[in-house]
């Protein structure tokens, strides 16, 4: 028994040689983060294993109202069952600007944070805008090469990279400790892992979602600005938005502290929700014009014919002839927009429907939307 387990650590110890040696050892980190807590994937609850930027909040909040009728319907049977299924820990149903019904699980709360995952790209795709309207960008068709002129023989621009049609050759798998995802998540040096991503297809032309489209987006912001993207987004939303609490937006590391913008930024459902009334009123908060108009309807149309399903940094569905846009995460994180309705709904949680796949819309969507308007005309 004793020579087994030293035979076992040599090899442990060899593998881990070998991974600092083939540049591999975010996969230890991985690892810690994922494994050694218990998990099979990233999960929501994991901000405080990273290194994180503060959004500040303002000091003033702009409470959401509360509908005179909030929580006097009760959930349904089958909204019940998938909450419990799917391990929902937030479902809030926001009408007419006020909150209809709110529930929390397991313990969370309305200032409860948890990881946005890729909702954040549509955060980042609003930066995007703001940072267009502030003249720090030019507009959608400003190249890329402006910010990184290694990319000089592409023709790639920043409208491309919020798109989804960036022509990279990022590979989107989420189970791969070796994938260039699993890197972008865990290695410490994200820009490094960003600008080895090759334009190896023609821009411009038609949807893949790679969130490395979204992560050198971020850096363009970033340089464009000076501003880290915590800062931008705090001065320009959270603080105007009058966002209840501070968030956090995860880093790669304490030395080069740039955000992981295709992912990460940990706050609550209320807050979250705020970005869904922002674009439901085409960029208006409160009177104040926060993003131009013209650029959120942009945002929340489909670029391209061939596919309906998404237009700059935001998901749009049809459901029972309701027209949704909407911020969708990794394990099921929404919030859920359908403006002619003045309806928005948010659901946080552990895990989504099993019919899973990358860039596909899963059954659970479905199913949040039909219930909550079951429960409304009840």
């Amino acid at each position: 028994m004793k020579k087994l387990l030293k035979w076992l650590a040599a090899i442990l110890a060899l593998i881990i040689i070998l991974l600092y040696v083939f540049d591999y050892d975010y996969i230890i980190k991985g690892v810690k983060v994922v494994y050694f807590t218990g998990h099979k994937t990233a999960f929501i609850d994991d901000y405080p294993y990273f290194e994180n930027d503060t959004i500040k909040k303002g000091t003033k909040v702009d409470e959401w109202p509360i509908h005179k009728n909030y929580n006097s319907v009760k959930p349904t049977e089958k909204l019940k069952k998938v909450n419990q299924d799917w391990g929902t820990i937030a479902y809030v149903i926001i009408k007419n600007d006020s909150i209809w019904f709110e529930k929390y699980y397991d313990g969370y709360n309305k200032d409860s944070k948890t990881n946005s995952f890729s909702m954040a790209k549509s955060i980042t795709s609003a930066l995007l805008g703001k940072a267009i309207m502030d003249g720090y960008i030019k507009n959608l068709d400003q190249p890329l090469s402006d910010f990184y002129p290694q990319y000089n023989y592409a023709k790639t621009t920043v409208g491309d990279l919020s798109s989804m049609a960036s022509g990279l050759d990022w590979v989107e798998h989420y189970t791969s400790p070796f994938s260039v995802t699993a890197r972008a998540n865990y290695d410490d040096d994200l820009a490094e892992t960003i600008l080895n991503q090759k334009v190896v297809k023609t821009p411009g032309v038609e949807f893949e979602y790679l969130s490395g489209s979204t992560a050198l987006l971020g850096m363009v912001i970033q340089k464009a600005t000076g501003k880290t993207l915590a800062n931008y987004l705090s001065e320009s939303f959270w603080k105007p938005m009058g966002a209840a609490n501070n968030a956090l937006w995860q880093l790669d590391d304490d030395k080069n502290r740039l955000a992981k913008t295709f992912c990460c930024i940990s706050s609550s459902a209320r807050d979250f929700a705020r970005f869904g009334k922002l674009y439901k009123d085409n960029g208006k908060w409160n009177g104040k014009q926060l993003l131009d108009s013209a650029f959120v309807k942009k945002s929340i149309t489909p670029r391209f014919k061939e596919s309906p399903e998404y237009g700059y940094g935001w998901w749009l569905k049809d459901v029972d002839n309701k027209h949704f846009f909407m911020m969708r995460g990794h394990l099921g994180q929404y919030v859920l927009v359908e403006p002619n309705d003045n309806l928005i709904i948010v659901r946080l949680g552990h895990k989504k429907s099993p019919d899973q796949g990358v860039g596909k819309f899963t059954n659970d969507i479905t199913v949040y939307i039909e219930e909550a308007y079951k429960m409304m005309n009840n």
